[in-house]
């Protein structure tokens, strides 16, 4: 069944615009949920920018978690050189290494490349 309804474009206009509002308020409150339920978290801006600027994913990670190099190693079970070599850019690590620091951070390997 073909049912068709027509009605005036500002009509149109206003309903769509209510939907995406609509929209944006449920991943809004999606993200505060997600927030709350610890599955997201927000970094300073510090940090952020850190990142952008294209500092070493492991080091502003670690400096985010208030962790030496050594501190990092151990709690990865890494060690504290290879910690070194990854802020560098010396290695690129493996993905068993990376997925250590990363569990280590509470981050996911995607956030450390």
């Amino acid at each position: 069944m073909n049912d068709m309804v027509t009605i005036p474009r500002g009509e149109y206009e206003r309903l769509r615009a209510a939907a995406e509002d609509l929209a944006d308020i449920q991943a809004a409150n999606q993200v505060k949920a997600d927030l709350a339920a610890g599955k997201e978290e927000l970094i300073p801006l510090e940090f952020a920018d850190r990142l952008i600027d294209g500092e070493s994913p492991v080091r502003v990670y670690r400096a985010l978690r208030g962790l030496t190099q050594a501190a990092l190693a151990e709690k990865a079970g890494v060690n504290r050189v290879t910690v070194a070599e990854l802020e560098t850019g010396r290695k690129q690590g493996s993905a068993q290494t990376l997925k250590k620091i990363a569990d280590a951070l509470g981050v996911t390997v995607d956030d450390l490349i």
